[in-house]
This record gives C-alpha cells, structure tokens and sequence, in this order.
C-alpha cells in the first residue's frame, strides 16, 4: 500500500510530486542554480557531493540518480566503491576530503560542524564560494531524500536508464531540473503521469499514458 492511498502502491516522483507541484518549479530553479551554475565545484563534483549525502541517509533512489550523473560529468565508477564509507580510499582528489567530511557533519550532526571544519576546507586552497556551493548542496539533497523516503518515492529502473542517458547528451544544459519541473507541471495539468518517463525524453507524448491509482 502506498502512504498515499490515492496514489500506486510503488509511486514513482512524477507521480508523487505531479499531485502535490506547489513550490517544485522554485525547488528545481534552486537546484539548477548551485549545481549546474558558475561555481569553483565542478558539476561533476557537485554531483558527487549529492550522490555522497544521499548515501550518507541511504536514500538509495537519490543515490543511484545522482552517481549516474556525476559519472556522465566524469566521475570515475570505481570512486563510488568507498565513497560512503570511506571517502579517502575512493581515489578522489585529496583536495575533496575536507569538503565532503563537510557535508558528511552537516549531514549527520548539523550542530557538530565547526569553524575548524570550515578552517580544513580554506587550508585545501577552497573558496568561501565553494564552501557554500557545498553547503547548498548537502542542503539540497537533505531535503530531497527526505521527500524521496517520506513519500515512498521508488525507481524504475528503464526510466532511471533513460534518465542517464538523457543526462549524458545534454551535458551543456544550464537547466536539467527546470526542464524536469516542467514534465511535472505538464503532468500535473494533464493527468499524464509515470508513464511519460518512459524513454528518450520526459515531455514525449507519444511516450505517455494516463496513470490509474489503484481502487480502494
């Protein structure tokens, strides 16, 4: 049974958030503006850091999608062995440890996170830029695993594919998440849900059908 029982037992995020879009087209404006805006981080390391908090609270759907597009941006696959549990032996850039141990203190004790923290970061050759950047981001991706598990949000494993490879082939995109909010207001005025995932693009409505809630 779903936790919304007018929802599929299994809802997947459109159909989720396509019932209940108030304030997500800002949500994805936020997103698009910290992970895929100017930074010193890379998208790649950006994503990096989201897939890192999203292991960290074992909110494996956020994981799995954002590992997959840190490796499109060039994270290498083998980094992900120990990322969550031992950053060091992941075969990052050293340069990295001091801001994931950053967002991993944010993440599982916000009030343990010290000036001297900050200090370990400036002392690797970081920005305060950065640092925010870091600090959005494990912001972010604390809110959304958060939304992911308290609404039971699950993955298709074909859609997460796709969602990969459309990730792979608009690697200049300013605005992936503004475009998928889009796919949610869309769905949410037509009724058209999970389906319209399916395949190369989110708003192909040769792709959709409409989704039923099972009855009561």
């Amino acid at each position: 049974m779903s936790k919304f029982p007018s929802l599929p037992a299994n809802p997947e995020m459109i159909e989720v958030l396509a019932t209940h879009s108030e304030g997500f087209d800002s949500l994805c404006d936020y997103h698009d503006t910290i992970l895929r805006g100017p930074s010193p981080l890379s998208i790649a390391e950006r994503e990096l850091i989201a897939a890192y908090v999203s292991g960290l609270n074992q909110c494996g759907f956020c994981y799995e999608s954002h590992r997959g597009f840190a490796e499109v941006h060039g994270i290498e696959p083998a980094a992900f062995d120990h990322l969550v549990d031992d950053p060091a032996a992941a075969g990052l850039d050293e340069r990295l440890l001091p801001l994931l141990a950053y967002a991993r203190k944010l993440t599982l004790a916000p009030a343990s996170v010290t000036d001297d923290d900050a200090a370990d970061v400036y002392a690797a050759g970081w920005s305060e830029k950065a640092l925010f950047h870091t600090i959005a981001v494990t912001g972010i991706f604390n809110l959304m695993n958060r939304l992911v598990e308290g609404t039971g949000i699950t993955a298709d494993p074909l859609r997460r594919n796709a969602s990969r490879d459309r990730a792979a082939n608009e690697l200049d995109n300013p605005a992936p998440y503004a475009g998928f909010a889009k796919t949610i207001t869309n769905a949410s005025e037509t009724g058209i849900l999970g389906d319209s995932m399916t395949g190369g693009g989110w708003e192909d409505a040769s792709l959709s059908s409409p989704s039923v809630a099972p009855q009561s």
